[in-house]
This record gives structure tokens, C-alpha cells and sequence, in this order.
């Protein structure tokens, strides 16, 4: 049976990608802070058939990391795919302080650094496994300050790990959502649900690709910032995170 460790599966896009693999048949080691929230979903998976772990981990803490890979392990014998998915939102401008700008990148860029080198000497040896970096839209599109700089760094981590591993039997992909109702879009309405992006994953854990886009709605937008950055910055110009007080949140 494969098995797939999620980051970030106490809520939102974790917990939707966990509930859609293992009720597919796969293995899932949940990992977040948020032991009771886990406990919670990996109820879920269980009752309708499927198997869960749960290993509480704050993705800040390298040891922890460690701790996570190693017991998943230990426990099901291998490491299938890896889904990184936790990560903090919000947007952080120039003038955010260091705090702040840390912990963004912490969570959203060091933490799937370390996760991917502690996986990856596993799925090596077995010669097979699948990596999931859940970016975003705004790793294409600069208005997110420090957040977006993040997920830009991210992608090119993706891609250069991609090509590093190729041979290896290990597929990398990114994901890259737009606007998804999520805990950290609560405020908008009409967005579509978290479950576009797990079927994203579960694609790309079985049949990995270099890069997708959900929804499609935005590769427009994204093609007109990498053909047209001039007009890209009179379009976004004032809604980007410099020009105004902005704050990020777990």
C-alpha cells in the first residue's frame, strides 16, 4: 500500500488531500500542530476504509521534521509521496518586520527544504516516489510581498530539485492554487473548495507533471506577467502588498 505523508492536514487543502487519497487506498500520515484536529480526520479516513497516522509536527522545528520522516517509517515500512502543504498566508510588505518575514519563510520555504531532504535518500533507495510542493499563484505573480517571495523561491526550488532527482525513479511537481476557500480566505466568498486542489495532488502523486495551475481560470493572468510585466505592474498597481498596513496569519 503507498504511503504518502501531508503536511498541513489539520485543515483546508491538507485535510481535503488526506480525506481524497486515503479513501483511495492510501496510506496517510497526517502531520500538523493540531494533534486534535488530526485525530479528528484521521477518523474520517478510517471509518470509510482507509488507514491513517498521525505524528503531530510544527514544520518550523527541524528536529521535528526528522522526527516526522522516522516515524512514518518506522511504521509503514516506506515513504511513497510527500505532500507539502503547510504554510502560512496572508502577505508580508516591505515594510513588515523580521519576525513576520521569518516565520513566512520558515514554514513556507525551509520547512519543505527540509522535508524533501529528509525523504528523498528513502525514495532513492526504494527507486520510486513522488514529491507535491503546494506553491501558489502568487509564486508567479509579485503583490503578496514576503509571502510571494516565498512561494517564488519555492518554485524554483521545485524545479531545480525536479532535475537534480531526474533518473531517479522520483517525480516533483507544484501545485499552484489561485483564491481557494481555505481558513485563510474566510473573508471571500464564491471560491471554489479545497477539494480542487486534492484531486490536483492525487493526479500528481500517481502521474507527476512539472508545474499545475488550479483553477485554470488563472494562467492568463499568469502568462501576462512573465510576456507583459510592464502592464502586469499598472494592473496590480496599489493592490500590491507594499502600499498598504498588511498582516500574515497561520
Amino acid at each position: 500500500m503507498r504511503v504518502v505523508i501531508v503536511t498541513g492536514a489539520s485543515s483546508g487543502i491538507g485535510r481535503a488531500t488526506a480525506a481524497r487519497i486515503g479513501r483511495a487506498g492510501t496510506t496517510v500520515v497526517l502531520a500538523a500542530r493540531r494533534a486534535d484536529e488530526l485525530e479528528t480526520n484521521a477518523a474520517s479516513i478510517r471509518s470509510a476504509g482507509g488507514e491513517a497516522l498521525v505524528v503531530p509536527t510544527d514544520v518550523r522545528d527541524p528536529a521535528a521534521i526528522t522526527a516526522l520522516v522516522a516515524q512514518a517509517r518506522e511504521v509503514t515500512g516506506r515513504i511513497d509521496g510527500l505532500v507539502n502543504n503547510a504554510g502560512v498566508g496572508g502577505v508580508a510588505s516591505i515594510l513588515a518586520d523580521d519576525e513576520l518575514v521569518a516565520k513566512l519563510i520558515e514554514v513556507n520555504l525551509m520547512a519543505p527544504i527540509r522535508l524533501m531532504r529528509a525523504v528523498v535518500p528513502l525514495m532513492t533507495e526504494q527507486r520510486s516516489g513522488a514529491i507535491v510542493n503546494i506553491g501558489s499563484v502568487a509564486g508567479e505573480i509579485g503583490i503578496s510581498g514576503t509571502y510571494s517571495a516565498t512561494k517564488f523561491a519555492l518554485r524554483g526550488m521545485t524545479d531545480s530539485v525536479r532535475r537534480e532527482l531526474i533518473g531517479t525513479g522520483i517525480g516533483v511537481t507544484l501545485i499552484e492554487p489561485g483564491f481557494i476557500a481555505t481558513d485563510l480566505t474566510s473573508n471571500r466568498r464564491g471560491l471554489p473548495g479545497p477539494e480542487i486542489v486534492a484531486a490536483a495532488v492525487e493526479r500528481a502523486l500517481s502521474r507527476p507533471r512539472r508545474r499545475i495551475v488550479v483553477p485554470l481560470k488563472y494562467r492568463p493572468a499568469i502568462t501576462l506577467a512573465n510576456t507583459l510585466p510592464a502592464l502586469t505592474d499598472r494592473i496590480f498597481a496599489g493592490r500590491a502588498a507594499s502600499r498598504r498596513e498588511v498582516k500574515g496569519r497561520p
